[in-house]
């Protein structure tokens, strides 16, 4: 069984981190998702730079396959999206509100009371790519001016993940990510 689905149109260096922690983890297209030949997985990893065509032409994609991520999301699978790298985007293709402004910096995070914390191993000069805002869901880490860097919805059996942290998640949390999560069809 694939653990997680990559969005993204050429190898990247994520793969990597996935096989170092014992994840099998499946690169797909945004033209791939609802189609028969992917296999069930339980999480939807959208990378940093989603929206950027400088990096990657996965939006077109990930906006006509809204209706299908929403159901992976609503039958118990989770989506981790990252910064899309771009001076504005609103998180058009996920059923949720959210909107994204990009600004590089380094922070000192503040954690909520979740589990889902761990996606750092530590909280200080934790580097961003920008802040979410207008967010609908939980607000799960924030920096020292109460700007959200990571939010989450629970939808159905399932949750949206949306962080704009730009350095690799934790084992810990990718692991708590699977655990949480259910394997359905994307």
């Amino acid at each position: 069984m694939t653990d997680v689905m990559l969005l993204w149109d050429s190898p990247l260096l994520f793969e990597k981190l996935f096989a170092e922690h014992g994840i099998k983890c499946q690169r797909i297209t945004a033209e791939t998702i609802g189609t028969p030949f992917l296999p069930p997985c339980k999480c939807l990893v959208v990378p940093t730079g989603f929206a950027n065509p400088a990096y990657t032409k996965v939006l077109g994609g990930l906006r006509r396959s809204k209706k299908q991520i929403e159901r992976f999301v609503e039958k118990g699978g989770i989506v981790l999206a990252f910064g899309p790298m771009v001076e504005g985007h609103d998180f058009d293709w996920l059923p949720m509100e959210l909107k994204y402004v990009q600004k590089q910096m380094s922070a000192d995070i503040c954690k909520a009371k979740d589990e889902s914390q761990c996606i750092v191993d530590k909280l200080e000069g934790v580097e961003f790519d920008g802040y979410l805002k207008n967010a609908e869901g939980d607000v799960l880490l924030t920096d020292k001016k109460g700007r959200a860097l990571m939010v989450s919805k629970k939808t159905g059996d399932g949750m949206i993940i949306v962080t704009t942290i730009h350095e690799f998640p934790s084992g810990d949390f990718l692991k708590w990510v699977l655990q949480k999560a259910k394997s359905t069809r994307l």
